[in-house]
Order: structure tokens, then C-alpha cells, then sequence
């Protein structure tokens, strides 16, 4: 790769080193949880997980795999940094992130540890620009604990039928009510905006529904402000699984196959608004 020749001297320096041939696989990623000004990076052995948070309410994570990189290389156990996510993406697309077929802008992305600037060497065409971003002190990521044997119920639906049943509701709701249960309507998302209620029901055999685990019937309530953010990795994923805790605390999972094909994670986390009563339901 072209950009290897700009890193001969004092490449062993760096406590992370991670490298692209295609950046737009990153930024499009990072997009989807793009909905605050600033990201924490939390690298491992095992790839890099991104995560954005918001007033304690929501988090998104993205989680890029060590193999999605043509070359990852880290030297301590985890390397973690915060830094301006709107700024990062200005970076990556600086040569215009064009879909032209064929073209690419390679990215090799280094971070020499606490202190330092994250460097990006990006090269297009055989220009390469470099960019330094400044790290900041990684502040605490919030602990949603939620743990997979709290779940109570978990559907995986394809993103398609997700995508339609927004474009049917009122998104003038404040709150969007998720009910799920092992009876009828198994699966509903409800809106109460300016025109009235508006539900969308899955039935647990339905061709969009591909699992369909539910223990008992929840009904729960999410501020649709929260919620909105979660649309742009919506846009992006094949399928989502939805699942909620007995706290009726939500995880949406989306899966996102890249340009080159290969399977990303994005996860949002969201804590319910209110309980609503056996009689609302």
C-alpha cells in the first residue's frame, strides 16, 4: 500500500496502528452513531469499539473487528482515547468520499499513546494528506449493565420491514411504545402524534420476523428523541435484533455489511421512558 513508505521511520512508536483500504468502511460506520460531538475509542487485540453517549439515556456503540483491517497492529493490552467524532469524519471524507467506482482513499490511522494527537495518512490518487486530531482524557463510558441473561424478550427482524414500519408511523410521537409479547400482537411499535395512534404489528411467522424469542408480555416506552439517532445505523443494516432486560432497559443490534462485504456491529442502548399500565395496553 502506497502509504507504507510514509511510516518507515519510527513506525515502531506507535501503540496502535490500524489500516484501510477503503476509509469510507470507517466513516459510514461512524456516521451511524454520529449524534454527539465526541467519541471514546476503546482498542483491543480484538478491533476497535467506538462509543457515543448521550445524558445518560443512550449509548451507541460500533464495534470494527481486528479482520476488517488490512492491517492492525496494537502494542499494549487496550488503547483508549476520546476525540471530536465530527472532526474525525471531516478527515476521513477530505477528499470528497466519492462513490466513483474504482476510486478509494486508503486510510492508516496511528495513535502514539496518552497525550498524543490521533494521526491519519490518507491517500487518494497518489495524493496523501496527513491529519493530526487531538486526543482528549477518555471519559467513563456509561454501564448499562445489560447483561444477556436480564433479557426477557428478543426479536431479529430485517431491516427492511423496520424501515417501513417508521416510514408508517407518526413521528410527531413523542415516545415510541414497543410491546412485545408471546401472544398477540407478539410484536408492535405504536406512535400517539397529531393524527392520532398509529400501530405497526408483526406476527411471530411473519417472512420478516427471522427469530422470535419472547417470555412474557412487556410494554414499554422510548423517547422517540433518543430513539431518532438510531435510524442512521437503521438505514445502514441488513438485519436488527431488538431485545429488552426486565428493566425494560432496549438494545437495537445492527448488522452492516460494508463495501467489501465483510460484518460490522452497531448497538444502541436506550433506557424507557415510563411504565405503562396493563390498562394501556
Amino acid at each position: 500500500m502506497p502509504l507504507s513508505t510514509q511510516l518507515e521511520a519510527g513506525e515502531e512508536q506507535y501503540v496502535l496502528i490500524a489500516s484501510l483500504d477503503n476509509a469510507r468502511n470507517l466513516s459510514n460506520i461512524l456516521k451511524a452513531i454520529q449524534f454527539k460531538d465526541h467519541a471514546t475509542f476503546l482498542s483491543t487485540s480484538n478491533g476497535i469499539k467506538v462509543t457515543v453517549e448521550d445524558s445518560k439515556c443512550l449509548q451507541a456503540n460500533a464495534f470494527i473487528q481486528a479482520e476488517i483491517f488490512q492491517e492492525f497492529s496494537i502494542q499494549e493490552d487496550s488503547v483508549m482515547f476520546r476525540v471530536n467524532l465530527a472532526v474525525l469524519l471531516d478527515c476521513l471524507t477530505i477528499f470528497g468520499g466519492s462513490a466513483v467506482p474504482g476510486v478509494t482513499t486508503a486510510l492508516k490511522m496511528c495513535y502514539n499513546g496518552y497525550g498524543y494527537p490521533l494521526t491519519l495518512f490518507l491517500e487518494e490518487g497518489g495524493v496523501v494528506t496527513v491529519c493530526k486530531i487531538n486526543t482528549q482524557e477518555p471519559e467513563e463510558t456509561l454501564d448499562f449493565d445489560f447483561c444477556s441473561t436480564n433479557v426477557i424478550n428478543k426479536v431479529i427482524l430485517q431491516s427492511d420491514s423496520l424501515r417501513e414500519a417508521f416510514s408508517e408511523l407518526d413521528m410527531t410521537s413523542e415516545v415510541l411504545q414497543i410491546t412485545m409479547s408471546p401472544d398477540k400482537p407478539h410484536f408492535r411499535l405504536s406512535t400517539f402524534g397529531n393524527s392520532g395512534s398509529a400501530h405497526c404489528d408483526y406476527p411471530k411467522d411473519s417472512d420478516m420476523m427471522e427469530v422470535f424469542q419472547c417470555t412474557q408480555t412487556q410494554t414499554n416506552r422510548y423517547k422517540m428523541s433518543l430513539l431518532k439517532p438510531s435510524t442512521k445505523a437503521l438505514s445502514l443494516s441488513c438485519k436488527v435484533s431488538i431485545r429488552t432486560d426486565n428493566r425494560g432497559f432496549l438494545s437495537l443490534q445492527y448488522m452492516v455489511r460494508n463495501d467489501d462485504g465483510q460484518i460490522c456491529f452497531i448497538e444502541y442502548f436506550c433506557c424507557p421512558d415510563e411504565e405503562v399500565g396493563e390498562q394501556e395496553q
